[in-house]
């Protein structure tokens, strides 16, 4: 995500101020959670406006306009598809000449948009297999989640590994669109909820971390809504991936 993440010191990075006592340690505390539940409600709110849009999209069984889009949408279709990553990029780059404002309402396009390209997955998969990923993804999005808050061991060294994962997986991705091979898409799949397993455990201790550099400042609510992106993007991709593995198709 550009360099949002860029840390303002790396000296006693995650370590808790506690030069006014106990005082300061428990408010610190209590900024950290109340920082970290915003997060949270951000990156809940963005997935569930995305289940909601690409159900109503959905709607209609062949006659939905999901199934036109797949069926006659062409260029269109195309667009849907790649819109997400348009409101990536104009986050990441764009994120210090936006307001808040500006970027909240970037933040609930983009979850708009990911609900009218996902919604194509009504069409492939029946709505219990969708139904029972979905709580299974929320289940060991949370453990993995919670693992990575409140884990003692330092795990920032995962960062350029998933990193190198995530590339690896959109080059075997595209290299398959040529071949078409069933096991290669299994293996990808597989490969792609082990690395957003990751990187949800690796975000969510990132941020739990970047809070001392951020609290106080104006840059605080950008954070928020940055970091419930990132959180985001690795559930909505472990979603996808075990997806293929749970998915039962119509």
């Amino acid at each position: 995500m550009a360099d949002w993440k860029e840390t303002q010191s790396q000296q006693n990075f995650g370590s808790v101020p506690r030069s006014g006592g106990d005082l300061a340690g428990v408010t610190y505390d209590e900024g950290l959670r109340q920082y970290m539940l915003s997060i949270y409600n951000y990156m809940t709110s963005g997935v569930l406006l995305t289940g909601i849009v690409a159900i109503l999209f959905s709607w209609g069984g062949m006659e939905s306009p999901a199934a036109w889009l797949a069926i006659n949408g062409g260029l269109l279709f195309w667009a849907v598809k790649l819109a997400p990553l348009a409101f990536i990029l104009a986050m990441s780059f764009g994120l210090h000449k936006m307001s808040q404002t500006t970027l909240q309402i970037v933040f609930w396009s983009f979850a708009t948009v990911m609900g009218l390209s996902m919604s194509t997955i009504f069409l492939v998969y029946t709505g219990e297999s969708i139904a029972v990923t979905f709580f299974a993804t929320a289940g060991a999005f949370a453990g993995l989640s919670l693992w990575g808050y409140t884990t003692k061991k330092d795990i920032s060294g995962w960062g350029s590994f998933l990193i190198m994962g995530v590339i690896g997986l959109i080059i075997a991705m595209v290299i398959n669109l040529f071949l078409g091979s069933e096991t290669m898409a299994f293996v990808i799949s597989g490969l792609g909820v082990l690395i957003f397993a990751g990187l949800t455990a690796y975000d969510t201790q990132m941020l739990k971390n970047q809070y001392q550099h951020v609290r106080g400042t104006p840059f605080m609510g950008k954070a928020v809504i940055m970091g419930a992106t990132n959180l985001y993007l690795d559930f909505v991709n472990m979603f996808m991936f075990l997806l293929q593995f749970l998915g039962s198709r119509d």
